[in-house]
């Protein structure tokens, strides 16, 4: 079981670093391309995108702390450091946004010249490249059911949004001419838009998560199908299974004979934690509790 979950932290990690990687060759890219090309738009992608390359460094340490083991003084691990971090990540990114927008609102009424066909080229292999990437990391947080990849994966897809806007606004000052020179200004704060609205998002997620809300249906069913197909057991009574980074803990009132031993009973119990641990990997720990079920027939 531990090797399983093991797997689905590295699987996070490499979603994570392959993000990284390319924020990191994006940002570079368009910053110098805003600079050299005259275009603000570029230049708040940019700043999105270098803003995106701290947010998967605190990612990346946070599933580092989110994978180690449990200990004395941390009984039930260390996984909700994905959604502490993740809520400081969007609050940093928000205040980010917040800069741009004021700056952008300043250069509305600043004259500056068009920007060359290349920063349109730029901009244009954003969309693709940006788009691309959300498609890989929405498939991994699918798999692994992880909130911080997730979160990551939207983040890369309103990317590829604002890129769409920016790429829209560069064209529209490069063939309309200087009577559209203020599509610039207004698609770096579309930019603006996408980024808060993925960070408020993201916030709010995360908030969910750190107060314990119960998992959702296709979860929940699937671990009470699991314990109620054990031999021994009457009724599943109550089941609350909360999440916490990609692993989940599990609540469970398993109700059974009530003339039975009760080592019989604590046999149940084994068997409902066992299962459950071995049929679903995000779970990392079951915590069973015997009621009797009065309608079972000795």
């Amino acid at each position: 079981m531990a090797s399983t979950r093991e797997q689905l932290y590295t699987t996070a990690s490499r979603a994570l670093w392959a993000g990284l990687v390319l924020n990191a060759l994006l940002g570079a890219t368009k910053l110098g391309g805003g600079l050299h090309g005259n275009s603000f738009a570029l230049i708040a992608d940019a700043i999105n995108s270098l803003g995106d390359v701290l947010t998967s460094i605190a990612a990346l340490v946070a599933v580092r702390i989110a994978r180690r083991p449990a200990d004395a003084r941390h009984p039930y691990g260390y996984s909700r450091a994905e959604a502490a971090v993740a809520t400081n990540i969007a609050l940093v990114v928000l205040l980010s946004a917040g800069w741009l927008a004021v700056e952008s609102v300043r250069r509305l009424t600043v004259l500056h010249s068009p920007p060359p066909l290349w920063a349109l080229g730029i901009a244009a292999a954003n969309v693709v490249l940006k788009e691309a990437i959300y498609q890989y990391k929405a498939r991994v947080a699918r798999r692994i059911g992880s909130r911080l990849v997730a979160a990551a994966a939207w983040d890369h897809r309103s990317d590829a949004l604002s890129a769409a806007a920016v790429l829209v606004g560069l064209g529209a000052v490069r063939w309309i001419g200087p009577r559209a020179i203020f599509a610039d200004e207004i698609a770096a704060l579309v930019v603006v838009g996408f980024i808060s609205f993925a960070s408020a998002g993201l916030m709010w997620r995360s908030f969910v998560e750190l107060l314990d809300r119960q998992a959702p249906d296709e979860i929940t069913d699937a671990i009470r199908e699991t314990a109620a197909g054990c031999a021994g057991v009457s009724a599943i009574e109550k089941l609350r299974v909360r999440k916490s980074g990609v692993e989940h803990f599990v609540d469970i009132h398993v109700q059974v004979d009530p003339a039975q031993s009760v080592r019989l009973a604590h046999e149940t119990a084994h068997r409902v934690k066992d299962r459950v641990l071995a049929e679903h990997a995000s779970v990392r720990d079951v915590l069973v509790h015997i009621e009797p079920h009065e309608g079972a027939a000795s």
